[in-house]
């Protein structure tokens, strides 16, 4: 029968095939995001950090086949379809046909790539932390275009509206949500 893995093993599949200590860093910085925003919304935070936890499970070895190859491994996995879909919805647009649906696809598909923008601008501070970021110093950075290039600012954009907020409430809930987790994700 299908399950939503616990916290151990969904972080066990992570590191199972992940070597990059970017890409866990990144995992756990989306599952804080994801933990932080189920809590907001009165919802199941171990399902939710989960998701977060496992969005990118394929990324590092199989990144042509992004999103599906997800879905194959958690389904031998026998992990259940609400966390698969999930998973597959984040890439929405880019490697993924699934529209998110569910208010916690949506806020995955609106705060993965704002995490990876926050984590950057952090690490350009003098003090390498997301403690003292603000929402103005990101912002910044996120019109620069040429700053942390490969984030998708229109993914973003889309989620906010799919999420109906606005980029600075967003950009001000993920640095909270990311300073619960600062020091799993080396920006204490």
């Amino acid at each position: 029968m299908p399950k939503i893995p616990a916290r151990d093993e969904a972080f066990a599949l992570l590191k199972s095939y992940n070597d990059s200590e970017a890409l866990v860093k990144h995992a756990l910085a989306v599952e804080g995001v994801m933990r932080h925003y189920a809590a907001k919304y009165g919802e199941d935070v171990e399902k939710w950090g989960v998701v977060g936890l496992l969005h990118d499970l394929d990324y590092e070895k199989f990144p042509e086949q992004h999103c599906a190859k997800s879905a194959e491994i958690l389904r031998e996995h026998d992990v259940d379809e609400e966390v698969v879909r999930a998973v597959v919805s984040h890439g929405y647009g880019i490697c993924s046909d699934v529209k998110p649906e569910h208010i916690m696809e949506k806020v995955l598909y609106t705060t993965d790539e704002l995490t990876g923008l926050i984590n950057a601008a952090a690490l350009m501070r003098p003090s390498k932390s997301v403690m003292d970021i603000e929402y103005k110093s990101v912002i910044k950075k996120y019109k620069t275009p040429s700053f942390a290039a490969g984030v998708d600012r229109s993914v973003i954009e889309n989620g906010c509206v799919m999420l109906g907020t606005d980029l600075q409430s967003t950009i001000e809930e993920v640095i909270l949500a990311m300073r619960s987790v600062a020091e799993d994700i080396g920006l204490g």
